[in-house]
């Protein structure tokens, strides 16, 4: 058994409210033996606890199985674990389970990527039948939609492609729970060009311009559907949000998106942009606005903020349809169009 401390091992491993010697009948506790880091089981199995603090320790010893409690936040993770390896050889079939909050790093990628591993996940609410009820209700109402509360409550890994255009740690630090009094508010589309299952996103977001000059996040409506069901979905959010205007990419769909945007509302506030700039040209400046301070997130936004932390250059995978559409809005927002100076 190896925590990232021996005092985690002794404090939550072992005699935790949820550690070895609680989660039997006292009839099965197992033997405590504190002076040999050793615990004795009734059935005659022994377990040996060594704290990732000292990762040769494991150079000796042989094992059968072994449990690592928290390994993304061992101070020298691949270290351990080669060591540990080596002696871990008896049995028919050793073998590893690892329990851990999930970090994006390298070694723990590798880990879930090799072949043999099998993942289990779960989160904090799986357990809301042992946890008060007030506890839950202040994680949602603090954490909900952070990354902190994803990584830490829902045990998701949350990637960072390197030389993103975004980091996580920013979109945080600016993330904000309601908007101030809004200027302007638009929705944003960036269409797809057919709706099968294996089809882009049509990427359709609000945005709105604080009379503080920030702008704000407010919603996310992206979705898989044919046109007349994403202008629909896209006219709903412009009611909903008492918008100003819909802001449409036409590059792919030309006269078309317009024209199923208006057999749903015939005088909707429309207005076409026309991409005449790469997508990660396009981008650049809208990522700087979140680096100067000047964009806010109005909540969580669990798609959108994965595909600006994948958002790099050159671009690779899916097509980034919501980033897409906040590029579109906030060029809208906050981007003031270049100035055309007339000589004679």
């Amino acid at each position: 058994m190896i925590g990232p401390t021996s005092a985690d091992c002794r404090e939550v491993l072992i005699e935790g409210e949820s550690g070895l010697l609680n989660v039997f009948p006292p009839e099965q506790r197992p033997i405590y033996q504190p002076s040999l880091r050793r615990i004795t089981f009734q059935n005659g199995a022994i377990a040996t606890y060594y704290s990732a603090e000292e990762p040769e320790r494991l150079r000796g010893p042989q094992h059968q199985s072994c449990w690592l409690d928290e390994i993304a936040v061992y101070p020298e993770p691949q270290l351990l674990w080669d060591n540990l390896q080596f002696g871990l050889r008896l049995g028919t079939h050793p073998r590893v389970i690892a329990t851990t909050t999930p970090k994006p790093q390298k070694f723990l990628r590798n880990l879930a990527a090799a072949p043999g591993t099998i993942i289990t996940r779960g989160s904090t609410f799986d357990n809301s039948a042992n946890l008060p009820p007030v506890v839950l209700d202040r994680f949602r109402q603090v954490y909900g939609g952070t990354r902190i509360g994803r990584q830490e409550l829902q045990g998701e890994m949350l990637e960072e492609a390197e030389g993103a255009l975004w980091n996580r740690q920013r979109i945080e630090e600016l993330r904000v729970r309601s908007a101030p009094e809004l200027a302007r508010i638009v929705v944003a589309i960036d269409p797809a060009v057919t709706s099968g299952p294996s089809s882009d996103e049509t990427g359709i977001v609000v945005c709105g311009h604080g009379v503080d000059g920030h702008g704000y996040v407010l919603a996310d409506w992206t979705c898989r559907l044919p046109p007349d069901q994403w202008a629909a979905r896209a006219v709903q959010a412009f009611d909903k949000w008492n918008a100003d205007r819909v802001i449409v990419e036409v590059n792919q769909g030309g006269d078309m998106c317009e024209n199923v945007l208006r057999t749903v509302r015939k005088l909707l506030p429309i207005k076409q942009i026309h991409a005449s700039k790469g997508k990660t040209t396009r981008a650049e400046p809208i990522s700087a606005l979140y680096e100067q301070g000047r964009v806010h997130h109005v909540g969580g936004f669990d798609a959108l903020e994965d595909e600006q932390c994948n958002f790099t250059i050159p671009l690779s995978g899916p097509s980034p349809n919501r980033v897409d559409a906040v590029v579109w809005a906030f060029s809208e927002l906050l981007i003031k169009p270049e100035v055309q100076a007339l000589f004679f």
